[in-house]
């Protein structure tokens, strides 16, 4: 059974404009990597708030994307865009 993620943040203020082009460049990527399933992103204007929701295969899988982007500094170039560390929640899909 897959898992969803989602990752709450807020960016910098004045920094959208920048972060829009780096996401449509790396998303490609993430949705091409091993488990990824699905990605969907939501953007609040007002209070600069970024949700991402992501499916997955696994926990497993989702942390060895994490592992990935950490190593090759996407993770951090992403970071230099926020006000904070994402928070991260998982959620498993109830089947009732």
């Amino acid at each position: 059974m897959s898992i969803w993620v989602t990752l709450e943040m807020e960016v910098l203020e004045g920094r959208f404009a920048e972060l829009e082009p780096f996401l449509a460049d790396r998303l490609p990527a993430v949705r091409g990597f091993d488990g990824a399933l699905s990605v969907t992103l939501y953007f609040d204007d007002e209070t600069r708030g970024l949700l991402i929701v992501e499916e997955w295969l696994s926990k497993l899988h989702h942390a060895a994307y994490i592992q990935a982007i950490s190593e090759n500094g996407v993770l951090a170039s992403l970071a230099a865009f926020m006000t904070a560390p994402p928070e991260v929640r998982y959620y498993k899909r109830l089947a009732i």
